[in-house]
This record gives C-alpha cells, sequence and structure tokens, in this order.
C-alpha cells in the first residue's frame, strides 16, 4: 500500500496506548498530591536515566556499521520511540493536571475526591475504594478513578447513606460505613 494512503498518527493516542481513559472532554484532570508526585518522578527518571542510556546503546550500536540486521541498534531505535512516546504523554498529562489535596476534608464525613470509603453492597460484601485521579487509577488496590461510575454514586454522599449504584445486575444499593481523608503533612 502506498505511504500517502496510511494515517499517521499524530500522539494523541497515548491515552488508549498507556490503558488509561482518555480524560472526558470539558473535564479537568485532578490528581492527588501523592499521584502527581510519582509521576513527576517517573517523568524525571525517563528524561534523566533511561533516554540517555538508551541513546547511549542506539549510538554504541550504530558505530558498529550495517544497521538493517543490527538488533541492538534496531530494538534499541524502538525503545527509544516508547520512552518519547511515555515522556509526552506524561507532560501531557501533568500539563492538564490539577493538584487536589483531599487533605483539607480531613475530618469530614462528606464523600469528595480522595476520600476513602469503606461501603457495604446490599448482599452485604464490604468493599474499601480511594476516589484518586484517572492517572492513579489502580482497581486491584482500591483506588477508583472520580469518573467511576461507583464514584460517582458515592461522591456528596454522607457516612451512614444509602446510595444506589446501576450496575450490568440491576439496581444495587450501597451503605456507607465510613469516610476518612488523610492528615495534612
Amino acid at each position: 500500500m502506498n505511504k500517502a494512503f496510511v494515517k499517521k498518527s499524530d500522539g494523541d493516542d497515548d491515552d488508549l496506548e498507556f490503558g488509561l481513559p482518555p480524560i472526558p472532554a470539558g473535564t479537568k484532570n485532578y490528581m492527588t498530591p501523592a499521584g502527581h508526585a510519582r509521576m513527576k518522578a517517573e517523568l524525571l527518571d525517563l528524561i534523566d536515566n533511561a533516554r540517555p542510556e538508551v541513546v547511549r546503546i542506539v549510538s554504541w550500536a550504530a558505530s558498529n556499521g550495517d544497521r538493517s540486521e543490527n538488533g541492538d541498534y534496531i530494538y534499541g531505535k524502538r525503545r527509544l520511540r516508547e520512552i518519547d512516546r511515555r515522556i509526552r504523554f506524561l507532560t501531557k498529562r501533568l500539563d492538564l493536571a490539577e493538584i487536589v489535596d483531599p487533605s483539607v476534608h480531613h475530618g469530614n464525613d462528606q464523600v469528595f475526591f480522595g476520600a476513602t470509603v469503606i461501603y457495604q453492597t446490599q448482599s452485604g460484601e464490604e468493599h474499601t475504594v480511594t476516589i484518586v485521579g484517572i492517572d492513579e487509577l489502580d482497581p486491584l488496590n482500591g483506588k477508583i478513578s472520580w469518573i467511576s461510575p461507583v464514584a460517582r454514586a458515592l461522591t456528596k454522599a454522607r457516612e451512614g447513606d444509602l446510595v444506589t449504584l446501576m450496575t450490568p445486575a440491576g439496581l444495587d444499593e450501597l451503605e456507607i460505613l465510613s469516610v476518612s481523608y488523610p492528615e495534612a503533612n
């Protein structure tokens, strides 16, 4: 196929490539201070350590001659593209980030961004979740995005409230057992 008919990526699919949902149009990229610090540390590590190391390897491999069958060169260039793509993604997400410190709600029993909520379903299952930003999402460790259906159902409710959640199995009622926030540092 002629290259003129092949769509060249403009880099906007970075969100999907890294397994993260895109930021919904018209919303902000809320992030906790800890999540922002982790992303910034990853970005600085890629820029200061990983990228220079791969550039060194590619440069060495290029000096060995024929690049067409040079595995170090080919895989090094591929790794360099992956690192550059991740750097673009992190830079874009950090530029859009709005840091929200959940400790300002310490002692509050109402659910807002950054809250750790213990709730019970109608079937008696107890769950503990922390409402975080899209980029901090880690469902296996109880960190859910503020745009998730569970977080939206819980937001603005208080300890002891019953909230309704639409699930694939139908409506479920969640009872909020406790709400907590980290203490200010």
